[in-house]
């Protein structure tokens, strides 16, 4: 049976859970986050491993083959690119359409973390180097911890044998592991998607947002049926482009209900491998990196909601500084989302409120409710673009061996 189609399965049956789920019942919502959380837990939980090993390995035959600079200039290139397109379209979006005003909130702001970038550059370079390999949210200095194993490796070959040879090995077997892990999984999503569906209900019960869910669903489609399959079109001229979307199923439908872009990684690297034939030096590579810097999703998402919160407290138009202002801090702010796998777009709606001021402090809590369900269309876009994008990486650097669509895991 296909992977998405277990998935598909398993969340079919979640979300007639929560039907059955007792509404009111406190014990039975505690005891449903509490297995989310150790599903999520269990998602990740071979991810480190894998890819210390797997870029370590990746990085040393890059260099060895002269193409860690076109690959990293690739990889990169479609990150910025992507992000700002996701940015424009749903900053045109919220622009060009007027979404119905959301009911000013008479919540007081609580205290909410401050975001802090000197924090987020020195988690890069920790006191000791082992201690990159423990946080399992913030991935980046991982990657570069593995990333200046590889390539100083490849600066000495000769010594170096044993230790890249032990490394390759060690790569294929926590992979092995983590496609093991990628398959118990499947029963775990039934969790997520009960508490999913349930935040899902009581969000569309209010009928605030039901626009704002409208607009974000028309650009999901616009963006996984149209644009990313014309880029491949245009860009590697592929005849077939919907073979990737078919391949990003089951990334699509994690990233969307879980709104964790780590745990998504784990598939993402399946299905690059496994579906798509993108060879393993690229593949360690580009997926991590999508996941860490590729948050176009957020940036969509971040520029749709501030404008909805703008208009709902003032009925006057959005100035050109503002739109400007908007775009710039919609499309920075995506990248230093790194160390947020999950609710990452949200804290950037509300870092954007506090950077904006003049009253406007407060205007995350128009969202909150919502939060969950933002969340989900921003990840399922970033999900997409990991995939597509590290396609374009592959074939743009001849690391790829297409496959047959019937081979597809």
């Amino acid at each position: 049976m296909r992977i998405w189609l277990k998935y598909l399965i398993a969340m079919v049956i979640g979300a007639a859970s929560a039907v059955f789920l007792p509404p009111e019942s406190a014990g039975a919502q505690a005891l449903l986050d509490f297995v989310v959380e150790l599903v999520m837990r269990f998602g990740r939980y071979t991810l480190l491993p894998v890819l210390f090993f797997s870029i370590a390995t990746a990085c040393f035959k890059l260099r060895d083959e002269k193409l860690m600079l076109k690959t990293g200039v690739w990889t990169f290139g479609t990150i910025l690119v992507s992000s700002f397109a996701l940015m424009l379209l749903g900053l045109l979006s919220a622009l060009i359409i007027r979404l119905p005003r959301i009911p000013i909130t008479i919540e007081k702001v609580s205290e909410v973390p401050v975001f802090n970038w000197h924090s987020l550059l020195t988690k890069i370079f920790p006191y000791s180097g082992f201690e990159a390999l423990i946080d399992g949210a913030y991935l980046l200095p991982c990657f570069v911890f593995a990333g200046l194993a590889g390539a100083g490796a490849a600066s000495d070959k000769a010594s170096s044998k044993p230790t890249v040879t032990l490394f390759d090995s060690l790569s294929q077997t926590c992979y092995i592991v983590m496609s093991f892990f990628t398959e118990i999984l499947t029963v775990g999503m039934i969790a997520v998607m009960t508490r999913w569906t349930l935040n899902f209900m009581t969000v569309m019960k209010s009928g605030v947002y039901n626009y704002l869910i409208l607009m974000l669903t028309a650009d999901l489609l616009l963006v996984a049926f149209v644009i990313y399959p014309l880029v491949l079109r245009f860009l590697c001229h592929d005849l077939h482009p919907y073979r990737v979307l078919y391949a990003s199923i089951t990334p699509f439908l994690v990233a969307f209900f879980s709104g964790d872009t780590n745990l998504t990684l784990a598939l993402n690297l399946r299905h690059g491998k496994e579906s798509l034939g993108i060879h393993r030096r690229v593949n360690a590579v580009s997926y991590p990196l999508f996941s860490i810097f590729g948050r176009g999703g957020a940036a969509l998402v971040q520029a749709v909601c501030f404008v909805l919160i703008l208009r709902s407290y003032s009925s006057l138009g959005i100035s050109a500084t503002d739109v400007f202002w908007i775009a710039g801090m919609s499309f920075v702010l995506s990248f230093a989302l790194g160390d947020i796998p999950c609710g990452g777009p949200f804290f950037a709606i509300t870092t954007m409120c506090i950077i904006y001021g003049r009253r406007f402090e407060a205007g995350y809590l128009l969202l909150k409710d919502a939060a969950p369900i933002i969340c989900a269309f921003a990840a399922g876009i970033d999900a997409l673009t990991a995939m597509f994008g590290s396609y374009i990486v592959a074939v743009k650097t001849k690391m790829i061996t297409h496959q047959d669509i019937h081979k597809f895991i």
